[in-house]
């Protein structure tokens, strides 16, 4: 067998391989661990977008929760997840009324935090500065409420 027959065989061989399609990732479980830096207690209330449009412009998140806070600590769980960006707005609800305590004026009277621990300047952190990658079977992130 001549070595361009050789190759052509072994090139026809591999064809298959190189055509079939990559394997889908499958869901993937997200673990947020938040560190509260004012009161031991309370919860953490949490919004999870997958999207810049419903992150930035008030839109319908992926998943919200309650979590309550021990010790200065919260770590939530959000399996199911697609791979993806996502990024996470969260507040320390101390006063547990599932609410964020606001002034007349607007401003937030309980602390509150962004993925990435991106800073809030004349209003929320931008899905920009605040998005992650959820890439695997699972991902973890930390946030510190303050």
């Amino acid at each position: 067998m001549t070595l361009n027959r050789l190759l052509t065989v072994a090139l026809l061989a591999l064809a298959p391989l190189a055509a079939a399609p990559a394997a889908a990732e499958g869901p993937a479980t997200l673990t947020v661990t938040f560190t509260v830096t004012d009161a031991p207690t309370g919860q953490i209330m949490l919004s999870l977008y997958d999207n810049e449009a419903a992150h930035d412009r008030g839109g319908k998140p992926v998943a919200q929760a309650a979590v309550p806070v021990q010790q200065g600590q919260a770590v939530a769980t959000s399996p199911g997840l697609a791979p993806g960006r996502y990024a996470i707005k969260a507040f320390h609800d101390i006063d547990g009324d599932g609410k964020m305590g606001m002034t007349p004026f607007g401003m937030p009277t309980e602390p509150f935090a962004f993925s990435n621990n991106a800073q809030a300047v004349g209003g929320p952190a931008p899905w920009s500065a605040s998005n992650f990658a959820v890439d695997g079977p699972a991902a973890a992130t930390s946030i510190t409420i303050r």
